[in-house]
């Protein structure tokens, strides 16, 4: 069984601010911003939504299928990804612009300030979903825009049940797009961030928009997450990490577990609860695709 995982491939820069923003930014002083923020710690990883996500259901013994953009200098992730084990048939590659760049710091809170530049993501609408066999489940990550309101087409047309879990990308959308996408869908996940944005423009709570797919998760960080069904929410705690390093690709850890809870059958509290696993192992490595799953309870 297969899973296709339409998002990003990036390169993500993470930097260390060894003080708080917080001491640093003041409130009433943003309409002239001009702040630098020393970062002694610099690594570039392996990122982006799509091959976040795939790492962590091919940890969990999945299929991932990433369906992707890359660039000029993507290369280098083709064959990380095939080092994997990870099928990169649906990545496809352009010569005219760079893969996609994360540059995120983060400050002895967690809090992080990102900025990103999509390069060849959008131009990820080019690479088409169609019914095969062997795949029996998808997901919408943040893509382009373009690419994710085409993939949530495709995917209804091929019959093929996916997770719309619309990230960073939710404010591309307006209330209607929203709407359409989660009527299209057959399950939706946000953070309470993104949860509270998508019932603002949509008009729906959490409890509507539960009732129009077969399940809707929020996820509350280290507060665990809320599932609604039939609009009705169970609440499934979190799990305490071992360590707190680096929240970078968490989220996106969390969905790997989701997808592969599903692909089990599993209702999805039980799906939750392994995502709320996973999110504590790999918030105590560093960068998105550097941890492995010891100590994972099944």
């Amino acid at each position: 069984m297969a899973a296709v995982i339409c998002g990003s491939l990036a390169f993500d820069t993470i930097m260390t601010f060894e003080g708080r923003f917080s001491q640093q930014i003041l409130p009433d002083q943003l309409h002239i911003l001009n702040v630098s923020f020393l970062v002694p710690a610099l690594r570039r990883d392996f990122g982006g939504c799509a091959g976040n996500i795939a790492y962590s259901l091919k940890l969990l013994g999945g299929n991932p299928l990433p369906m992707a953009t890359v660039g000029s200098d993507g290369a280098e992730y083709i064959a990380r990804l095939k080092t994997l084990g990870i099928s990169a048939e649906f990545v496809r590659q352009v010569s005219d612009t760079y893969t996609a760049q994360a540059m995120i710091m983060t400050d002895l809170d967690n809090n992080q300030i990102t900025a990103f530049h999509p390069g060849a993501m959008m131009q990820a609408h080019i690479t088409k979903i169609a019914a095969r066999g062997d795949i029996k489940l998808g997901i919408i990550s943040p893509d382009g825009r373009d690419a994710m309101l085409e993939h949530a087409q495709q995917f209804k047309a091929a019959g093929i049940p996916f997770v719309f879990d619309p990230g960073q990308g939710l404010p591309m959308f307006d209330g209607k797009e929203l709407a359409h996408f989660i009527d299209q869908s057959t399950w939706v996940t946000v953070n309470d961030y993104e949860g509270k944005m998508l019932s603002e423009r949509t008009g729906l709570s959490s409890a509507g928009i539960s009732r129009r797919v077969q399940g809707l998760v929020v996820t509350l960080g280290g507060e665990g997450c809320e599932v609604w069904v039939g609009g009705e929410k169970t609440v499934v705690p979190p799990v305490k990490a071992g360590a707190v390093v680096d929240p970078t690709g968490c989220g996106d850890a969390w969905r790997g577990a989701l997808l592969h809870g599903l692909e089990q059958g599993w209702d999805l509290a039980r799906c939750a609860a392994l995502g709320n696993q996973v999110g504590a192992i790999k918030i105590a490595s560093r960068g998105p695709q550097n941890y492995t799953l010891e100590g994972l309870k099944a």
